[in-house]
Order: structure tokens, then sequence, then C-alpha cells
């Protein structure tokens, strides 16, 4: 079995953006929003889907800091004081489940090896997959129709 862990981001990374005003996050190109569909708002560091009513902040991220071609950036959401989620080995946060995915492997240099389009539902024996090829090192978890970054997987 190959083993995983998926990653949620910290966070105090973006604590901040909640208290800045609106000029303020215009000029790092976010925006505060109130969640109006459930599911809808996925955040990146509960790694659930946020409720009806609640504020979340849409940002740009830079997901692939490498140097490689690979380098990437996208849209996330953070919920306003989201409580950092560990996963366990091999566990697969709900939000998920239910949405149509992008996988892409990357090894060490932040050269994606592989990439695959799947039901969220085949997270786990997909991951298992890819990491058979001892040269992916990591997986970035994408939603598959907007593009948005999700999360991370690494070894275990």
């Amino acid at each position: 079995m190959n083993n995983f862990q998926i990653k949620a981001l910290p966070y105090n990374q973006f604590a901040y953006l909640f208290s800045a005003n609106a000029d303020e996050l215009t000029n790092i190109g976010a925006l505060k929003m109130m969640v109006d569909e459930f599911p809808g708002f996925p955040c990146r560091v509960s790694l659930q889907d946020a409720p009806v009513g609640e504020e979340v902040i849409l940002l740009p991220f830079k997901h692939n800091k490498t140097t490689s071609p690979y380098q990437a950036m996208g849209p996330i959401f953070i919920r306003q004081d989201a409580i950092a989620t560990t996963l366990g080995i091999n566990e697969i946060p709900i939000m998920l489940l239910h949405r149509l995915l992008s996988l892409r492997g990357y090894n060490n240099e932040g050269i994606m090896i592989d990439a695959i389009v799947i039901e969220g539902k085949m997270t786990s024996e997909t991951l298992q997959e890819l990491f058979s090829n001892n040269d992916i090192a990591y997986v970035h978890i994408h939603n598959a129709k907007s593009g948005c970054y999700n999360c991370m997987a690494e070894r275990a």
C-alpha cells in the first residue's frame, strides 16, 4: 500500500485578511463573500465546505512554489476563524468526495509526472495508484471544473 497524507493550509497565513478593508483586499486580488450555497465554498484550511451565511475570503494563492515551468497560482476560499484540519494517514476530507477532481503528481523538482481527472469518491484509490510511481513526491488536488486548488497529498 502507498500511504499518503492530505495537508490543509495553515490559518495563520490568512487570518490578517479578515480585518483588511475592501481596498486592501482589492490590492491583492481578494474579496470577502457570504456563502450562499452548500456545498460550494470549500475552505483550504478546514477542508470543509463553508455553511450558508458564513463569511469567506476568496484570494489568489501560489500553490506550487517551484522554479519549474509548473509553478502555479489559483483562487482559494478561506473561512473566517477556520481551524486547520489534520487528517490521518489515507484519510479523505468529505469536501472532496462529491466533486470532480483533477489530481496532478509532481516530482521533487516540481515537474508534473502524471495527472488524472476522477470522481471524488475515487480519491483514495487514485492517490495510492499515483504514489506507486516512485518519481511522484506530492500530488495536488484541484476541482476539475473550476481548476481551483484544494489541497496537497504527500507520501506518508
